[in-house]
């Protein structure tokens, strides 16, 4: 048996206190991350399952949120999630429509004068050209050169180059006028056009035409063959279509 006197020690004794008072918190308060009474798992890192923590350890707080606490479920978060992925798509659509390239057009529209000069060896004819150049996109365009192969009866001309950068706006149309210059000196055409038997001397004219585009970082080269008739006896102001 136990001595009263002994058994008053013990119940007095710091130690056995304190170890009785963490096993009933222990039992009142559940472990770290429990839903229930009876839970397996760890205590809490801030005041390990005494349910007190020490002044010094204030700065040290974790904060344990339940599981069915409504900060954890945002209402309209589907709702969020598809505006957000609509405009996206939207701007997405937006980007491509407007640098989408489109078209560039080079189209010859109608032969505005012709200057003959006779020489004792040769002929030399001055022709002016109207061309449109249009422009279908949403961002300039820059024309870096333009030639033009003139070719008369399958015999082809100096060609005539034309470097000066011209600028295209977004969705526009320009008219260029193009000189081109003629010397002929194959004997039987210039023969022709010098002759007075004929009234009208009617030339046809093969136009190879090329024009080096620059947009977006981008070079692309643009053809186009037309045809075109002129009178290579007379001098002629009057403006007349082409084909192409």
């Amino acid at each position: 048996m136990v001595a009263p006197g002994n058994v008053s020690s013990i119940k007095e004794d710091p130690d056995v206190t304190q170890n009785m008072e963490k096993v009933r918190t222990l039992l009142h308060f559940p472990p770290y991350g429990a839903m229930d009474e009876n839970p397996t798992g760890d205590t809490c890192p801030t005041c390990r399952g005494t349910g007190k923590i020490p002044r010094e350890h204030e700065d040290q707080l974790v904060a344990v949120i339940p599981c069915n606490d409504v900060r954890l479920k945002p209402r309209h978060t589907k709702l969020y999630v598809c505006i957000s992925m609509a405009l996206c798509l939207f701007v997405c659509c937006l980007i491509l429509f407007f640098l989408f390239p489109r078209s560039v057009t080079l189209t010859p529209v109608s032969v505005l004068s012709v200057m003959v000069y006779f020489m004792p060896d040769k002929v030399e004819i001055e022709v002016t050209n109207l061309i449109n150049i249009t422009n279908d996109n949403y961002y300039p365009v820059e024309i870096v050169n333009f030639s033009i192969q003139p070719v008369v009866a399958q015999i082809a001309i100096e060609k005539t180059k034309i470097t000066n950068t011209t600028a295209m706006q977004p969705r526009s149309q320009k008219s260029l006028p193009i000189l081109i210059g003629l010397n002929i000196i194959d004997e039987g055409i210039a023969s022709y056009c010098k002759s007075t038997s004929f009234k009208i001397h009617t030339l046809f004219l093969e136009l190879q035409m090329t024009m080096n585009i620059s947009y977006l970082s981008h070079t692309e080269q643009l053809s186009v063959d037309t045809f075109e008739y002129i009178d290579c006896g007379t001098n002629s102001t009057t403006p007349h279509p082409v084909s192409s």
